[in-house]
């Protein structure tokens, strides 16, 4: 059995990164999107919120798990007996910066693959933190999240924003 980790804060999960799933999920006999708990960012939701909108947005995909994760990216695949880590390109300054953690979490475990899988061209210009501007704005976020994410995201964007209370559901 083949399993791959595709790790990442999630903060929101956007279609974008929905697309890199449903290739990923493609290519393996497991797919775990596994959030990290990064005690160093200030994210929207917390780490079961994102994973709950992760499994809503995944339902459809049988071979993909939802997991959590914090620390060296490397032990947790070790932990899951992962062959690859699949990142996903929007571009030419994502592959310098995830080059970069590839070479190094190669270094770390030699058996561990890294996967560059490029969004599709409708997804190349979503990213969390600009999703997370938009929605701050009151902005249209269709599309740009999966449906079934969409509502909640929006309505605590607004709350962050208004300051009517962050991180609460």
């Amino acid at each position: 059995m083949r399993l791959a980790i595709y790790p990442g804060t999630f903060d929101p999960f956007t279609n974008g990164h929905l697309d890199v799933v449903r290739q990923a999920a493609l290519l393996f006999d497991v797919l775990v999107v596994a959030v990290l708990q990064n005690p160093a960012k200030q994210p929207l939701f917390s780490v079961p919120e994102r994973m709950d909108f992760i499994r809503l947005a995944t339902h459809a995909l049988p071979n993909v798990e939802v997991d959590q994760f914090q620390g060296l990216l490397v032990e947790y695949a070790k932990l899951r007996g992962a062959a690859a880590v699949v990142r996903g390109l929007r571009g030419v300054a994502d592959f310098e910066t995830e080059q970069k953690m590839a070479q190094m979490n190669r270094h770390l475990l030699p058996s561990l693959v890294t996967v560059f899988l490029p969004t599709s061209p409708e997804y190349a210009y979503i990213s969390s933190s600009l999703v997370k501007e938009v929605a701050a704005y009151g902005g249209d976020v269709t599309g740009l999240v999966p449906d079934e994410v969409a509502a909640a995201f929006m309505a605590r964007a607004q709350r962050a924003t208004d300051g009517t209370g962050r991180g609460e559901a």
